[in-house]
């Protein structure tokens, strides 16, 4: 059990984990996992038979990466100290773990909620958009992708190397074992109201905000790929149009002034994707990601890209020298803007996504370099 300041309700959570035990005759013990308490918790807990040990770095996710690291069990379980997780009943945990499942998650959709135990919006806000956003990006059936009662393999969840901190630590937990192929099982839990007289440690806004950060951090393709792949084919295809010629809608004209925003949707996408490609080269190189999906790193060459960068920045200086021609033709008076910017809009951003890309080669070489950290 994580712990910070949790006096009112610890002893009770204790005894309801020891009395499980007891009754369901298991060899374990209650760990208290203490993140700097000054209410008396730690004599508490001990007090009522618990092991404590304790971790100066601040945050949920610490508290129950120190707790997992100090466990004896084979099997952990991880449950709140603030008595809104029902411990008497944990055997479906259990016989999950036993039969070989390395992550057991506590489905309380499923268990039921005690009216007051959940914020309404936790309940029909938070909860469901991080549950779609997870079960979207990461191909999860989980029902319930952020109840706090779970129960884990030891070795299985010491292997993934959790490192969060905060709240966000949930969404690691499950995020790591799904995309490391983790046989993961639900089973239907409580939550009741719980017991303190003082506001929770969550705060709403900020680790919603965590959650789905993480979420996103995790998902490349959904964070960069697909979005800068959006980008770029919308200004290429719109932008293709109307370089050649304007076009009219219901009397409304799209010429120039639209180019110049198509050439800025491009830029914009071909940077997406290009952060894409070094993030992909560094979770590989650095573990960030599972290797299955970032073996295709060697195939990514930093010289083709910084060739096709040199490729693109020569087709711009032609452009540039073309539009420079026809100012001259002009006897560098006033030109035609309809006519002169469908060369000058191209050329420019041909300079622009040019030198990027090849810069962004280089980027890409130096991210693959491996040092004694990465490998």
């Amino acid at each position: 059990m994580p712990c910070l300041n949790e006096a009112e309700t610890l002893a009770i959570c204790i005894r309801k984990a020891k009395k499980f035990l007891s009754e369901n005759n298991i060899d374990g013990e209650v760990l208290i996992s203490d993140n700097g308490s000054t209410d008396g918790s730690q004599d508490i807990a001990k007090a009522e038979g618990a092991r404590v040990v304790s971790t100066d770095i601040k945050g949920y996710g610490s508290a129950l990466i120190n707790g997992t690291k100090n466990a004896y069990g084979k099997y952990v379980i991880m449950g709140d100290a603030d008595d809104s997780y029902d411990f008497l009943h944990l055997m479906p945990f259990v016989e999950k773990l036993r039969e070989g499942y390395d992550l057991v998650m506590g489905d309380r959709f499923a268990g039921g909620i005690e009216e007051g135990a959940m914020p309404w919006s936790h309940k029909y806000i938070g909860n469901p958009v991080l549950l779609f956003i997870g079960r979207l990006f990461y191909k999860s059936k989980i029902r319930d992708f952020h109840c706090g009662l779970r129960g884990y393999n030891r070795e299985s969840m010491l292997n993934l190397h959790l490192q969060t901190t905060g709240m966000e630590y949930a969404s690691e937990m499950v995020v790591k074992s799904e995309l490391n192929g983790l046989k993961i099982a639900e089973v239907p839990t409580t939550l009741s109201k719980d017991g303190r007289s003082r506001p929770p440690h969550l705060r709403s806004f900020r680790d919603g905000w965590r959650h789905l950060k993480f979420l996103l951090m995790y998902a490349p393709n959904w964070l960069l790929l697909y979005p800068g792949f959006i980008f770029l084919i919308l200004g290429l295809v719109l932008g293709g149009t109307i370089v050649v010629d304007k076009i009219t809608i219901n009397n409304i004209n799209f010429s120039i002034h639209t180019l110049l925003y198509c050439a800025c949707l491009i830029i914009i996408g071909l940077s997406i994707l290009q952060m894409y490609l070094i993030v992909k080269v560094y979770a590989y190189n650095h573990n960030f990601l599972p290797k299955k999906q970032t073996d295709w790193n060697h195939k990514i060459r930093e010289d083709r890209i910084i060739a096709i960068g040199a490729v693109i920045v020569i087709l711009g200086i032609v452009l540039s020298i073309i539009a420079v021609e026809t100012w001259k033709a002009s006897s560098m008076g006033d030109l035609n803007a309809e006519q002169t910017m469908r060369i000058v809009i191209p050329a420019v951003l041909c300079l622009i996504v040019g030198f990027q890309s090849i810069f962004t080669g280089f980027m890409v070489g130096v991210m693959k370099i491996r040092t004694e950290t990465s490998i």
